[in-house]
């Protein structure tokens, strides 16, 4: 199998050594490229056709929110994970908004950063409950109690698969663990979608934890 093609986007140049060291240990990921900036990530995004791009909120020229608003208007589906600081809430609420795949802190363990580039390339979402929380305690502060609408009632099925969407777990790999087919693991999802108001597992994981409905 041919190695992940990960592009690491960060103005700071002692964290994209610091990844690419790490993920230079394992040979199942290759650093196509580096960026200073979100618009200089554009162009390596364009000229090399990245798995995932690791992608920092704050950098100056164009920021990280920025560049991904623009992939998002041109419909361009290559997964980003966000790489953030305990001090970013507010921006990591727009970054969910726009379809980020994954949160890391930028001093992330081994581990959890192979773990959420293998989910992120292969379309699922893989979000840390603890930076969830302070996500979500950021967009509670934004948006009125008043504001908020009935939760919607999922069955223990749909919370169940929803579980195994949280962790990473493709629909095949759900199927098989709790005995039905994949298109039925679907459907469970498709039904999943429509109840929270969501087009995507990384929505719907990120709408449920919010909403208290899925616990970490």
């Amino acid at each position: 199998m041919n190695p992940y093609k990960v592009l690491i986007v960060d103005d700071h140049s002692i964290v994209r050594e610091g990844l690419r060291l790490i993920l230079e240990t394992d040979d199942r990921f290759a650093i196509v490229a580096e960026a200073e900036n979100g618009r200089v990530a554009l162009q390596r995004i364009k000229e090399l056709n990245p798995d995932v791009v690791l992608m920092d909120l704050n950098m100056p020229v164009m920021s990280g929110l920025e560049a991904m608003e623009i992939l998002k208007n041109h419909q361009n589906q290559v997964p980003v994970i966000i790489l953030t600081t305990y001090n970013e809430d507010e921006l990591m609420v727009n970054g969910l908004a726009l379809g980020a795949k994954g949160y890391l802190l930028k001093d992330t363990n081994r581990e959890n950063l192979f773990r959420t580039i293998e989910s992120a390339v292969r379309g699922e979402a893989l979000f840390q409950a603890d930076i969830l929380a302070k996500v979500f305690e950021a967009k509670d502060r934004a948006e009125p109690a008043g504001n908020r609408t009935e939760e919607p009632s999922l069955t223990e099925r749909e919370l169940l698969i929803l579980q195994f969407v949280a962790r990473g777990y493709k629909s095949k790999e759900i199927g098989f663990d709790i005995g039905i087919s994949e298109r039925t693991v679907k459907a469970h999802l498709t039904n999943i979608y429509n109840k929270l108001g969501v087009d995507s597992r990384s929505q719907a994981v990120a709408i449920a934890m919010e909403r208290g409905i899925l616990l970490m």
